[in-house]
């Protein structure tokens, strides 16, 4: 992200008086996370927030979970922008900085405000560790030493030019789609997976049980995360085309379901993160949230066990500061019932009925050009992944 100091209130930063003002450059290996954090700003997924956290904002997220704005509002996250200290030491006292990405001016933050970056310190508090191991945590200790703090003003609509901006729905378009749609429930399914047909079941459950309790048209909103993923999670273009798949299969009833793009960055912060996940959705009228099993978890970057308590997370969101108006529906375990050969719900009483097939053991399935067991996933998600994988594997 390039940083241009601005004079107060210059309507446009394509405007000729950038003409002799000298732009500085953030060499940084988080250059499109920053663009993904203006983008999940300007769309207002973190209201009250009206730019990058200032030094009282963040503090109240890192110490508290949450914003004290005349109430109580959830931000279990911070989101910042970090800046180093050349950048700091030449745009201190500026009234505006414009933010370019890619040579194109995208934002400007107005009245910036500049605090220490303490990364230890953050990420003990965001992930409970500063391993260096860990994928995120690794992008905040390569970056800058300082946080710029501000109200943001952004220029044009963020983009990304890659087949999908369609998906990419703000609050307020999700809203009217809602309405148009006549919904009286929503329900909401956070992923950065593919889907198979045990996520299917819960997410059908979920609204056989809505229905069940009076409610007329429920409507799930399939939610993939779209922004910056780890190496080794499928792309964000292959998700979409399956998802898609899985609902021209009728896996999931396209004609009750909204499939959409969450803009926000994985942070892999555990029940920290789950509980960001769960307050931007707030902000499209869901009113519940499913919650799986070890959300925005990862392995121990040392030791490869899970990195948080896979049940912490769902417990967290039922007690989080803020998130009251939001029902938060458990995750049950589904695995392959080898006897009805389907995805169910587990019966521990009948355990040796059931496989576990893990995400490792999918991969390689794919990879390998087999295909899983019938009714784990419908035939043309799966061909989506196997070609993935197996192209994955020919480039390796």
């Amino acid at each position: 992200m390039s940083l241009l100091s601005l004079p107060p209130q210059s309507p446009c930063p394509l405007c000729p008086i950038f003409t002799n003002t000298k732009v500085f450059l953030l060499v940084s290996p988080v250059l499109q996370l920053d663009l993904q954090w203006v983008q999940v700003l300007s769309e207002g997924w973190a209201s009250p927030l009206t730019g990058f956290m200032r030094e009282s904002e963040y503090l109240q997220s890192q110490h508290f979970g949450c914003l004290l704005n005349g109430g109580v509002t959830n931000q279990s996250i911070p989101i910042v922008l970090p800046v180093h200290t050349h950048d700091k030491e030449r745009l201190s006292g500026k009234q505006a900085i414009a933010l370019f990405y890619e040579d194109r001016a995208v934002a400007i933050l107005r009245k910036p405000e500049f605090f220490k970056h303490n990364k230890e310190e953050r990420c003990c508090r965001q992930f409970g560790t500063c391993n260096k191991g860990h994928p995120y945590i690794k992008m905040i200790f390569e970056s800058g030493d300082w946080l710029a703090g501000g109200d943001l003003e952004v220029l044009d609509r963020i983009t990304w030019n890659d087949g999908l901006d369609e998906y990419r729905l703000t609050p307020k378009e999700l809203r009217v789609k809602f309405k148009e749609m006549k919904a009286d429930a929503i329900f909401a399914f956070q992923l950065r997976n593919p889907i198979h047909n045990g996520h299917a079941l819960l997410m059908d459950d979920t609204k056989r049980k809505l229905i069940e309790r009076g409610y007329q048209k429920p409507v799930l909103l399939l939610h993939p995360l779209g922004g910056w993923t780890k190496d080794d999670d499928v792309p964000l273009s292959v998700r979409m085309k399956q998802h898609k798949a899985i609902l021209s299969a009728g896996v999931l009833d396209p004609e009750s379901t909204v499939l959409a793009i969450f803009p926000s960055p994985m942070m892999y912060a555990g029940p920290t993160e789950v509980q960001w996940h769960a307050k931007a959705r707030m902000s499209t009228g869901t009113n519940f949230y499913i919650v799986g099993r070890d959300p925005a978890g990862m392995p121990h970057p040392d030791t490869k066990q899970d990195l948080y308590d896979p049940t912490h997370g769902g417990k967290v969101l039922t007690c989080a500061p803020g998130l009251n108006q939001l029902e938060i529906v458990p995750f049950r375990v589904a695995a392959y019932n080898m006897k009805l050969k389907k995805m169910d719900f587990f019966d521990p009483e009948k355990k040796e009925d059931f496989d576990f097939i893990s995400g490792t053991r999918m991969r390689k399935i794919a990879r390998d050009g087999e295909s899983p067991p019938d009714g784990f996933m419908a035939p043309e998600a799966w061909a989506v992944l196997q070609e993935y994988f197996r192209s994955q594997k020919n480039n390796s």
